[in-house]
C-alpha cells in the first residue's frame, strides 16, 4: 500500500504540474465586463488570494486561476492586463468581473458594464498546485479550503456549487479554534476522487484528498 501511495503521489504531482490546456482560450473574443470593489475588498477570493480592489485582477466562471488577459475597451482603446484569481460573475449576460482598479483604467466605472475585447496572454504557473493525498484508505472526499470565518466558507461553497455537486461545509475544532472546511464529494471511490481532485487542481484550487 505504501508503494502504491508513493507512486500515486508522484503521478498526481506530474499531472497537476503539467501545463493545463484550455480549448476555449478567449483570444480576440468579445465579452461583457462588469466590476466589483469595496464590498469584497480584503476578503478571500475563490483562489485563496485576498481581494484587493486596487490590483489588476478579475473573476471568470471557468478560466483557471493565474490566467492573464489583456482587456481592451473598444470605445476609448484603453487596455489593462489582469490576472484571474476569482470566480464570477454569476449574473446572466455578464462574462468577466474586473477589479475596481482594472475597470477604472479602461473607463467603465460609470457605465457599470461594457463590451470589451479580450486577448489571452498565458498563465502564471504559481497557480498550478499539486494534489495532496492525506489518506490512502477510502471512501474519500476532496478538501478545497479551510476558513475561520463562516461567511467566507459559505461564499466559496456557493461559488463551487455553480460547477460541482455535493459541496458541503465540515465544522471542526482545533485547539479551541473553530474552522469551516469546504469539501466536495462524499464516500467517493479512488478513481472518482482522483478525477475530481485533478479537475479542481487544474482550475488552480489547492486540494487535498482525504478519508470521508
Amino acid at each position: 500500500m505504501k508503494t502504491y501511495l508513493g507512486t500515486l503521489i508522484v503521478v498526481l504531482l506530474i499531472v497537476s504540474c503539467a501545463p493545463v490546456r484550455y480549448e476555449g482560450r478567449p483570444a480576440g473574443k468579445t465579452m461583457v465586463a462588469s466590476w466589483y470593489g469595496e464590498k469584497f475588498h480584503g476578503r478571500p477570493t475563490a483562489s485563496g488570494e485576498i481581494f484587493n480592489m486596487y490590483d489588476f485582477t478579475a473573476a471568470h466562471k471557468s478560466l483557471p486561476f493565474g490566467t492573464r488577459l489583456r482587456i481592451i475597451n473598444p470605445v476609448n482603446s484603453r487596455s489593462v492586463v489582469v490576472k484571474i484569481n476569482d470566480r464570477g460573475p454569476f449574473v446572466r449576460g455578464r462574462d468577466i468581473d474586473l477589479s475596481y482598479a482594472a475597470a477604472r483604467k479602461i473607463g467603465i466605472i460609470r457605465r457599470g458594464t461594457s463590451r470589451v475585447y479580450v486577448d489571452y496572454l498565458g498563465r502564471d504557473n504559481s497557480f498550478v498546485r499539486p494534489v495532496k493525498y492525506i489518506s490512502d484508505r477510502g471512501p474519500f472526499t476532496v478538501q478545497v479550503a479551510s476558513f475561520r470565518d463562516i461567511s467566507n466558507a459559505f461564499r466559496l461553497k456557493s461559488i463551487l456549487e455553480h460547477s460541482y455537486s455535493d459541496v458541503y461545509i465540515m465544522r471542526i475544532w482545533i485547539r479551541g479554534e473553530r474552522f469551516y472546511r469546504i469539501r466536495v464529494g462524499r464516500s467517493l471511490g479512488r478513481l472518482q476522487v482522483e478525477r475530481l481532485a485533478g479537475k479542481l487542481s487544474g482550475e488552480g484550487y489547492g486540494v487535498m484528498i482525504m478519508g470521508y
